[in-house]
């Protein structure tokens, strides 16, 4: 038999809420299947199942908060006998049970949604979404609960309670997501002791080829350039590779392969870090159409829970916001992080003339117990020279 736990999203995490289940026991499932969905301080996660097998016992229920690494369900694998017991409990007719889930299971509502429906009492088989593929969100449940309210003319004192409940939850996950945030960096700063770096990249080769190669383009398939930072980064990290691991047990547990995690805000406060897998094997258009989908699915609450586990080092690039250079803080049990600001023109000087030119501030936040300061300048060293050759990114 094997056991699908609670999974740890993050240094962070210490319990979920289990807000569905997308199976049922007898159920096949295989690796990769999302099964569950977990709420987090980072917001509602699709959870994956990492063997093939079938849904042998359902433990936790929905609404019940549990501890990372608890047990969820249980999953008869392949190799295991397969009783056959469960054929016998389809036959049976069982009148007392009018098979209502199945029904509500396939209705898509955000987690808020949810929560929202319950505590108001609205039934939400009888909500028409109008979220993306029909999704019911917040605003219609509210509707839904306007119009019953406007339907029932007798008692009604009583029920003056749920506005004022209704604003509570935004303020909620806002609050948690911070505490989560501070959690973690409190972990990194009291435990990792950093050591920071500074260069600064002239850009003037790669922002030509990047202009020239999306005049070629459609406007929807033109490149943008942290896709050539994204990309120069993975590549420097397989010759510098001390950079791209795990600091576990008080030893360096490098990774083959090269997952950046890229820092994505929210548009409510917060942030959320999820992996692009392979970045090192994937095309510049690949790495930008993941990006996309990526911060598509972070802000809507779709994440995998591969995606929030598996990055081997965490990239920020605040080149929107106006910040001309980001001095990090390692996601533990990372051992480095890369830091781009905004790419600015300044004075710039080369073969003893100055002009101007676009200048991006690139750092490093590197744990010292895993590399030191001339691993690390090797390593910036390293990315400058890809990006004065964006033709081999």
């Amino acid at each position: 038999m094997g056991e699908f736990r609670m999974p740890s999203l993050g240094a962070d995490m210490e319990k979920g809420t289990l807000i569905e289940w997308n199976v049922k026991p007898g159920d096949r499932v295989k690796r990769g299947d999302i099964i569950a969905v977990v709420e987090t301080d980072k917001g509602a996660i699709d959870i994956e199942v990492f063997e093939d097998g079938v849904i042998d016992k359902i433990i936790a229920q929905p609404g019940d908060e549990v501890p990372v690494g608890n047990v969820l369900a249980v999953i008869r694998t392949e190799k295991e006998e397969v009783p056959r017991v469960e054929v016998k409990a389809v036959e049976e007719p069982k009148p007392e049970e009018p098979i209502a889930k199945p029904v509500e299971k396939h209705i898509r509502v955000s987690p808020l949604a949810r929560k929202l429906a319950a505590e108001l009492g609205i039934d939400l088989s009888v909500i028409k979404g109008t979220g993306p593929g029909g999704a019911i969100e917040r605003s219609d449940v509210e509707k839904a609960a306007e119009e019953k309210k406007m339907a029932k003319p007798v008692p009604l004192e009583e029920e003056v309670s749920p506005p004022v409940t209704t604003k509570k939850p935004p303020v909620d996950l806002s609050t948690r997501m911070r505490r989560a945030i501070a959690s973690a960096m409190s972990r990194s700063n009291r435990e990792i002791p950093h050591y920071y770096l500074e260069t600064h990249i002239d850009m003037s080769s790669a922002l030509r080829r990047l202009e020239v190669e999306n005049q070629k383009r459609p406007i929807k398939e033109r490149l943008l350039p942290v896709v050539l930072l994204i990309k120069a980064t993975a590549l420097a990290l397989r010759d510098v590779p001390e950079l791209n691991g795990y600091w576990v047990n008080d030893r360096l547990d490098l990774q083959e392969a090269i997952h950046i995690g890229f820092a994505i805000s929210l548009r409510q406060g917060g942030l959320v870090i999820p992996a692009i897998h392979n970045t090192d094997l994937k095309s510049l258009d690949e790495i930008m159409e993941k990006m996309c989908d990526l911060i598509i699915r972070t802000r809507s609450g779709h994440l995998r829970s591969s995606e929030l586990t598996d990055a081997t080092i965490t990239l920020t690039n605040l080149g929107d916001t106006g910040a001309e250079t980001v001095f990090g803080v390692i996601y533990p049990p990372q051992v480095a992080l890369v830091g781009f600001g905004k790419i600015t023109e300044k004075p710039w000087a080369e073969n003893g003339m100055i002009g101007i030119r676009p200048i991006v501030s690139a750092t490093l936040a590197a744990d010292h117990r895993a590399t030191d300061g001339h691993r690390g300048s090797r390593f910036l060293e390293t990315l400058n020279r890809y990006l004065q050759e964006a033709e081999k990114l």
